[in-house]
């Protein structure tokens, strides 16, 4: 099946991010007296809008997070992608392909406007991500697992939900993909496969991404 939409999560699947962001998170929380180490973040965190942080935190622990956390994490990530930030291997190409052979495309991210930019600009992505094929779980004020952020990317490009195919990296990614009735395959780098249930394909590299994508 040849799809009218490619929708690609941004962190650990078009930007290598997710270390850098799971390394700053587990270190701002457990400045605050909430242990976390860089392997918790990556389970409980990995694919998250900033709003399931602050929910679990709470729900685990009673606490809030000060107002500020998420400027101050921003602050340290943004920094720490100018130094660090690079693209996943391979997904230079897989876009030049993309837009060469004319397949609609777009980002649709847990993360908001500013971490995609950011990231795009750092890692020379930002050629092939024109302002409307970004979409940010700020843009549905829900992020995954809930469907809405994928359900929006398509509504906005005009394609039904059924003819898109997402590629994500995380279980919350997968789970929101399915939701919203999306075929989505899985990418193995960072995520072990058995934790990426419910894909239609999963693949361990770009290079290896599936026929019907490209």
């Amino acid at each position: 099946m040849r799809y009218d939409l490619i929708i690609f999560d941004n962190d650990g699947v078009l930007v290598d991010s997710e270390p850098i962001s799971n390394r700053h998170l587990a270190a701002c929380l457990t400045e605050l007296g909430i242990e976390t180490s860089y392997e918790d973040s990556l389970r409980d965190y990995m694919g998250s809008a900033m709003h399931r942080v602050h929910d679990l935190v709470l729900e685990r622990t009673g606490r809030r997070l000060p107002e500020d956390f998420d400027d101050v994490f921003h602050a340290r990530v943004f920094a720490a992608f100018e130094r660090e930030l690079g693209p996943v291997p391979g997904v230079a190409e897989v876009l030049e392909k993309l837009a060469a052979d004319g397949v609609p495309y777009c980002v649709a991210s847990s993360g908001s406007h500013e971490r995609i930019r950011v990231g795009h600009r750092v890692t020379g992505l930002d050629r092939w991500f024109e302002e409307e094929r970004i979409f940010s779980s700020q843009d549905v004020g829900k992020g995954k697992p809930a469907p809405d952020l994928f359900l929006y990317a398509a509504e906005r490009m005009g394609v039904a939900p059924a003819r898109c195919a997402v590629v994500e990296d995380s279980p919350l990614g997968i789970q929101a993909a399915v939701a919203a009735g999306m075929d989505v395959y899985g990418f193995t780098a960072m995520t072990p496969a058995d934790r990426l249930t419910g894909a239609t394909q999963l693949f361990p590299g770009m290079g290896e991404l599936p026929d019907p994508l490209i």
